[in-house]
């Protein structure tokens, strides 16, 4: 699978290269052009877009964006739906987009848009078999990088990931994976909470029995996106080509837990410390499979999963680990289609010395992401109460306004959180892609992104490792 990848140095050149800090730029002779925020200097390229996620970044314009997209793909239905779905976005009756998209189909698309180069940023979300390579290639060109999650999905493409870090600050280009789920809202409230001294107390360690922190995503491959049923590709339900639930979607997971436990702080991988791992299938009837991509039989390339008649999908897992000494439980669950009125949903529990803060999104919530406080460590609930309305009203309403406490219990409170930053899921691209556009701007990343980065899909690739033994 991964032939085509250049070769990694030696793992000490590695080591230093994890251990760097944010990305700086290159010397003057060989940095790339450098962004000043002016209107239309970001070129986009979006390469091989088999996710509908590559089509969420263009969902809104950016000034800083010129209007023009160069995409590069093979023939065949992938790049079709994507365009497709740009299309949609500039025919819309309200604030329609106004994208022109420039488009080469052929079996050479890597090559051709390495040897055009049109433009000074690459976007890529879909076959993540591929996407480590294209990672590899583009930072070798030159080209700064915007990926969709994962980077990386097996062990053995993992080295290839941390050396396109280092080539990347080599080459003064920015190598950036979209965590949108920083974008949530319910995620930042926590966050703010768990990292109030005097609400929250500090992070307990946690055991194996009761975490420090908990965290599960259910995700349905049967799906509306933009208001329209979601075709998925068939390579989608191939762990080869898409990837085991460990590797993919817990990537948002093993982040959170990163940004929400230790926000800002530099981590490496040997602060993570594996405990134990596990995977296991989401089967799938033909009428099922047809259902969501359109097709009456298995591919060919499916036939190895399938098993008395139901393709078996390693879509599950399931990591326990250390993070700095703080234990984590991480489960990614994919079911076939959500309960009427619901989607993908999130939990998250963080267990504090003063008390938990909690995110549930069932039935009880109308399926609605709500976060919870429960005291269980203050010996004076009056104060505690007194610091936490404090905390919520007036702390975090200082940059999210309108937040509101409301007692449900002696020990449990919720957050009421105005509709106005309930923006959902696909709003989030653009909120991170309006961040990647600063970062270019001013030529870095903060400090810590890229060896968390590389921590997180050390993580992500050991638990699966783990997982398979």
């Amino acid at each position: 699978m991964y032939k085509n990848l250049i070769p990694v140095f030696a793992m000490a050149t590695l080591l230093s290269a994890c251990a760097g800090g944010g990305q700086k730029p290159a010397p003057k002779e060989q940095a790339a052009a450098k962004f000043t925020g002016a209107k239309g200097e970001v070129k986009l390229m979006t390469l091989d877009p088999g996710h509908f996620h590559a089509a969420l970044i263009q969902k809104s314009m950016y000034d800083q964006i010129d209007p023009t997209v160069y995409v590069y793909a093979p023939e065949g239905d992938d790049v079709a739906q994507h365009l497709g779905r740009i299309e949609a976005f500039n025919k819309r009756a309200e604030n329609p987009t106004a994208w022109v998209e420039k488009v080469y189909k052929g079996t050479d698309y890597l090559e051709k848009m390495l040897a055009d180069k049109p433009g000074n940023v690459m976007m890529v979300a879909g076959n993540n078999a591929k996407k480590t390579e294209y990672i590899q290639k583009a930072v070798e060109a030159g080209i700064n990088v915007f990926a969709d999650k994962p980077m990386v999905i097996t062990p053995e493409a993992f080295p290839v990931l941390e050396q396109a870090f280092k080539t990347a600050a080599e080459k003064g280009v920015l190598l950036y994976d979209i965590m949108t789920e920083r974008h949530e809202i319910t995620n930042i409230v926590q966050r703010e909470l768990a990292n109030t001294p005097d609400v929250f107390g500090g992070l307990v360690d946690g055991t194996v029995d009761e975490p420090a922190v908990v965290i599960e995503s259910v995700h349905n491959f049967c799906k509306v996106v933009s208001g329209v049923a979601l075709k998925r590709p068939a390579w989608f339900f191939d762990i080869t080509q898409q990837g085991e639930g460990n590797a993919d979607v817990a990537t948002h997971l093993v982040d959170l837990i990163q940004w929400s436990a230790f926000p800002e702080v530099v981590l490496n991988k040997t602060d993570v410390q594996m405990i134990s791992a596990k995977r296991w299938t989401t089967d799938f009837s033909p009428e099922q499979f047809e259902k969501v991509t359109g097709m009456k039989e298995f591919p060919e390339f499916l036939k190895k999963d399938v098993a008395d008649g139901k393709l078996k999908v390693y879509a599950n897992g399931e990591m326990e680990y250390k993070l700095k000494n703080k234990v984590a439980k991480v489960t990614t669950l994919w079911d076939f289609e959500a309960p009427e009125g619901a989607g993908d949903s999130h939990y998250c529990l963080m267990r504090g010395e003063l008390c938990n803060v909690l995110i549930k999104q069932t039935k009880e919530e109308k399926y609605k992401p709500t976060v919870y406080i429960e005291a269980t460590g203050a010996t004076d609930l009056a104060a505690f109460e007194s610091s936490l309305k404090k905390a919520v009203e007036e702390t975090i309403s200082a940059k999210y306004a309108g937040l509101k406490l409301s007692k449900l219990a002696d020990k449990r409170w919720v957050v009421e959180i105005p509709d106005s930053f309930k923006v959902g899921h696909e709003a989030h691209f653009g909120q991170v892609t309006e961040q990647y556009l600063q970062y270019l701007k001013d030529g870095k990343l903060p400090e810590w992104e890229v060896p968390n980065m590389i921590t997180k899909y050390y993580t992500t690739t050991e638990a699966l490792k783990m997982a398979k033994k």
